[in-house]
This record gives C-alpha cells, structure tokens and sequence, in this order.
C-alpha cells in the first residue's frame, strides 16, 4: 500500500528499496517559494543501521499490510519492552526503536496497539493519553496562581513535564503521548 510522504509518523514501518525501514524521526521542512519536502531518519528493522532520506511531500512510499493487533506492555528487560498477546498470552520482546518515547510513559499494563508482520511485531502505537502519578513536585508558592507560571515535576516513569502551579506530589495526572504535554488530573 503506498502512503503520501507527508502522512509518514515516527515509528511507522517502510517498504524502502525492498527493505522494512522504522521511522526514527520525521519533520516537514519548507523552504520558501521552493518545495517543501521531508527529512526522514530511517533505521533498518533488522540491522539498526540509521540512514538520513529526503522526499517530496507527494511522493509516495511503500507501507507493507500489517495487521492489527492488541497487545499488553508487561515491563522493560534491558533494550527491549516485554508485551503479551491478550489472546494467546504469548510474551514477545520489541525493541526500544519500535516505541519511540515508551520509557517516558509506559509503566506497565497498558494495552497497545501492535502492528504485526507475517507474525513478527513490526510497529506499536502507544495509547494518546496514560495516568501516571507525580513523584516530585516543587512546592506550591503562594500567589503563583495569579500569573499563571508552570512549573516543572517529575511522573513515576522519570518524565519531566510541566503543568500548573497547584499540582503536587502524589497526584495522578493525565498526560498525552503524542506531544507529552500535560492534559489535566486524573
């Protein structure tokens, strides 16, 4: 199936060159009156080898079929994450390229979408939002509600992001995945 150059997301599968390629990273470039076109980091499923690739916005790339399957995240083992099939309860490591970000906000028991590939785990989309609980917090200072200044804590999984002065330890807080922006209490 080929997909336009400007709908490829990070941590899609490519069919380049006969090749399955994991989208490491992606960003539109423009440049002025001349094309816009985007710079892809692409690093090789089977061999890690990272390459930088150009394209132009409506060039097309080939998306291998890849089935849909909904799998559990258990716990990370070193450079892998350990999901289970919900229906099998089969447990198979992915690697840390495949969930791009996953160590920010998964923290164990989550249900994620796998992409599968004649059985072998090929992409993984993480849930848009997670709950994870604030593990420190600087303490509220009186009158910063006024002004509105965000301050930075840290969420169980070590992730720093900032939210609202009020927030303190021990909150649950809804964060998107997608940008990693803080959404609101849980």
């Amino acid at each position: 199936m080929a997909t336009k150059a400007v709908d490829i997301r990070k941590g899609q599968v490519l069919d380049h060159e006969g090749q399955f390629w994991i989208v490491h990273d992606c960003q539109i470039v423009a440049k002025g009156n001349k094309g816009s076109y985007m710079k892809l980091k692409l690093k090789h499923f089977r061999n890690g080898n990272v390459v930088d690739f150009r394209l132009n916005v409506n060039d097309k790339v080939e998306t291998p079929y890849v089935e849909d399957h909904v799998f559990e995240f258990l716990y990370r083992d070193g450079d892998n994450f350990v999901v289970m099939n919900t229906d099998t309860y089969d447990q198979i490591p992915v690697s840390m390229d495949l969930m791009p970000d996953a160590e920010k906000f998964l923290k164990g028991n989550e249900q994620l979408n796998c992409k599968l590939f004649n059985g072998e785990v090929m992409g993984v989309d993480l849930p848009n939002t997670v709950e994870l609980e604030v593990v420190e917090a600087p303490p509220v200072v009186k009158g910063a509600t006024a002004t509105n200044q965000n301050k930075e804590v840290i969420m169980e999984t070590g992730y720093k992001v900032r939210v609202p002065p009020f927030i303190t330890v021990g909150e649950v807080l809804k964060i998107d995945t997608r940008t990693g922006d803080y959404i609101s209490r849980g």
